[in-house]
């Protein structure tokens, strides 16, 4: 759980850190842009720690993992953050941690108990109860975008923790970055900021020199925390405690966002965000007491103890 914890601050920082970048940098460059930079970082890991490479079936749900958290997840919070408020998609992602449960049953067969649902969607409810109630109810094509990072985030956070028991939490995010590196390499190349705006296929350097440091450092945090060394501690969390019971840390992460939303972007914390945060924190600590049966793990390597709290 706190492992999962350290994982849900990184990934909390990510709407507003987005937001925060999006009026410098195109949201076509921001995220495969991000998923490059951590690529590369994360095939230097994997050198200079000697890794052996990944068999065939792992190869594929590595495949599956890059395609949710490599190019999904970035591609559609920036462009979801080029239209709404960090808060906004803060409280909107606050079904993912139910979301992250349901991927985990279909992908890696866990049976949470029929307690365990209840206090995920009275977890859930309050959550979305309180998006509403903010009059942030409206569907618009930012939510569209925030619902297609709800879905790929479960479907990537369940296909990771599952292979993180075999292939461990951080070469599990490493190999996913690598894997996808083909694929946001050229988008980043051609939406990157040192292009000239006239039209014409020039290098202007001008351009990326001209925005300001603060940016590219928030734009690092987004390659090198929150792509890459936050799924360290988020994978090795699911994989040592579960997928389900785990995943409910990220009841939590919304109001990660809106405190990191007022303090980067100045937006306004009320007494009502307060007080749902703390009902989230209890309907936490309670689903952290619920049966979750998991499958017994395969021999070797990277497996997690396997009580889990059943």
């Amino acid at each position: 759980m706190l492992l999962g914890l350290i994982g849900v601050t990184a990934f909390g920082l990510t709407l507003p850190a987005t937001r925060f970048v999006v009026p410098y940098l195109d949201p076509l460059f921001i995220g495969p842009g991000r998923a490059a930079l951590a690529a590369l970082f994360a095939a230097l890991i994997l050198l200079l720690t000697r890794q052996r490479w990944p068999s065939r079936h792992q190869l594929m749900r590595l495949a599956l993992v890059a395609l949710c958290v490599v190019v999904g997840f970035p591609l559609f919070s920036a462009l979801a953050m080029e239209r709404v408020p960090a808060a906004h998609g803060g409280v909107v992602l606050g079904v993912l941690p139910l979301a992250t449960a349901l991927a985990g049953r279909l992908i890696a067969h866990e049976r949470p108990s029929a307690g365990f649902w209840l206090v995920a969607g009275l977890g859930a409810v309050l959550v979305v109860g309180y998006a509403v109630s903010e009059g942030l109810g409206r569907v618009g094509m930012g939510d569209l975008s925030l619902l297609g990072a709800l879905v790929v985030t479960a479907v990537g956070y369940a296909a990771g923790g599952q292979l993180s028991k075999t292939l461990g939490g951080w070469q599990v995010i490493c190999w996913a970055l690598v894997l996808g590196l083909p694929v946001v390499l050229l988008p980043a190349l051609i939406w990157a900021p040192i292009w000239a705006v006239d039209g014409q296929l020039a290098l202007d350097w001008g351009r990326a020199a001209a925005i300001p440091a603060q940016v590219w450092l928030v734009f690092l945090y987004l390659a090198l925390v929150s792509q890459l060394i936050g799924f360290f501690f988020w994978n090795a969390g699911l994989a040592l405690g579960g997928i389900a019971r785990v995943g409910q840390t990220q009841l939590l992460q919304p109001f990660i966002t809106i405190a990191a939303s007022a303090w980067l972007l100045h937006e306004s914390i009320d007494g009502k965000t307060l007080i749902v945060a703390a009902l989230v924190v209890v309907t936490v600590a309670i689903g952290r007491r619920m049966s979750v049966a998991v499958p017994d793990p395969p021999e070797g390597p990277g497996w997690g103890r396997r009580d889990n709290g059943r």
